[in-house]
């Protein structure tokens, strides 16, 4: 029976196995395919993810930081002298003397040259010959009325006397005699109108004759060609001997010199638009001439008050002392203009916005999941390097340093931050 049942038993197990064993022939397949989609598929899962990540481009980024953004603009131009002229002669004549040369420091007033003139001297002559005739005639004229008036006195006082008997005595005195006189009384009369008549236009010719003589000295006083104030003969384009033409405006080719004003310099800068609110007439600033590795005091003294449309820039002069002349005309300098400041505000690089116009413009922000977002912001003050962000953006958001067209919104990306003052 033990047998028996140990047979059974074994029977039994052995019918247990067989089923067991036949329960595994069928599940074992099953299980299999199940245990391998499901390897596959976490192993194809970790294989995507792998694949994402190492794809994803880094990016450059910068930090959003509080920042204290102040600027000068720094603009190079060429010094100018104050003023500058051609000095032309006002009459035709030969240079006779010749008082400068190139590099001569003149004053106001002083004599640069004399020009010979012969036919104004021989025209002055004449002018006061005619001067002293007129004079002579108008001596002559007075003297004719004084005795037209002294003929008049007393033919007026024969007419009177005749006619006042002829009224007390009337036949006294004949009618024919009293006509007589009182057409003398007339007769005079007009002679003194006559004689005042020609004191007056014999005065006129002597004003006439001295108003010449008064333009002929003055011609000829341009042959004494002088400096309109003091500068620097920078050019002499005539020496003594030459021939000097009248500078009137269809004759402008021959010149004496040229005349400039350095002991005061003009600096014209041209302002951007953006720069215009920062400038004030008045303001010293400092001018750098690199060639003399020096700088200068100047003062900004006039602008033009309207922007160049073409250039978008103003017209503005910076004037520079010169007294000792170390600076000369031509030099290049540069100046420094103080512009807006703005403290502790929120500023990136502008490398990292792209601007719109009329402050606003947009930046790529790296959110917490390394996506990229488009953010429009609102510009403020702006430096060579940074550019205020007044809305759009929050202090240590991560944006995208450099050019955007290369990426867009959504795109996974490995940001890695750079130092900008590097």
């Amino acid at each position: 029976m033990t047998t028996q049942r140990n047979q059974s038993d074994g029977r039994a197990t052995f019918s247990r196995d067989r089923r067991g064993a036949f329960m595994m022939r069928k599940v074992c397949p099953a299980f299999l395919l199940l245990a391998i989609c499901a390897a596959l598929a976490g192993g194809c899962g970790k294989a995507h993810q792998v694949d994402a990540a190492a794809e994803a481009p880094t990016v450059a980024v910068v930090k959003v930081t509080r920042q204290n953004l102040g600027s000068q603009l720094e603009i190079a131009s060429e010094l100018e002298p104050f003023q500058e002229i051609n000095v032309y002669a006002k009459v035709s004549g030969y240079i006779q003397k010749l008082y400068v040369d190139w590099g001569t420091h003149v004053r106001q007033g002083q004599l640069l040259a004399v020009l010979e003139v012969p036919e104004l001297q021989q025209q002055l002559q004449q002018d006061e010959a005619a001067v002293h005739k007129g004079e002579s005639d108008v001596q002559r004229a007075q003297e004719e009325i004084n005795r037209s008036e002294a003929e008049y006195k007393v033919a007026h006082l024969s007419s009177t006397r005749l006619a006042d008997v002829q009224k007390s005595q009337p036949g006294l005195v004949a009618q024919q005699d009293l006509d007589t006189i009182q057409g003398k009384d007339l007769q005079a009369s007009a002679g003194m109108s006559a004689a005042k008549d020609s004191l007056a236009s014999a005065q006129q010719a002597l004003l006439g004759a001295k108003a010449a003589l008064e333009k002929d000295r003055a011609m000829f006083d341009y042959a004494r060609i002088t400096a309109p104030f003091d500068g620097v003969v920078t050019e002499i384009d005539a020496y003594t001997g030459a021939l000097l033409p009248a500078g009137t405006s269809s004759n402008k080719d021959q010149t004496l010199c040229k005349l400039s004003q350095n002991d005061l310099l003009r600096l014209v800068i041209p302002v951007p638009e953006r720069a215009v609110p920062d400038i004030h007439i008045g303001e010293s600033i400092s001018v750098q001439v690199s060639t003399l590795n020096r700088t200068s005091p100047g003062k900004i003294v006039r602008v033009s008050g309207q922007i160049d449309p073409q250039t978008r820039t103003m017209h503005t002069e910076v004037q520079v002392p010169n007294p000792k002349y170390e600076l000369v005309p031509g030099m290049y300098a540069s100046v420094r203009i103080p512009l807006h400041t703005a403290q502790n505000v929120l500023a990136v690089p502008v490398q990292a916005v792209q601007s719109s116009g009329e402050g606003t413009g947009s930046v790529l922000v790296v959110d917490n999941n390394h996506k990229i977002e488009k953010q429009s912001v609102t510009l403020g003050a702006q430096t060579a390097t940074l550019v205020e962000i007044t809305s759009g953006l929050k202090e240590n958001d991560l944006v995208v340093f450099g050019e955007q067209g290369q990426y867009q919104a959504g795109q996974v990306v490995v940001p890695k931050i750079v130092d900008i003052s590097e």
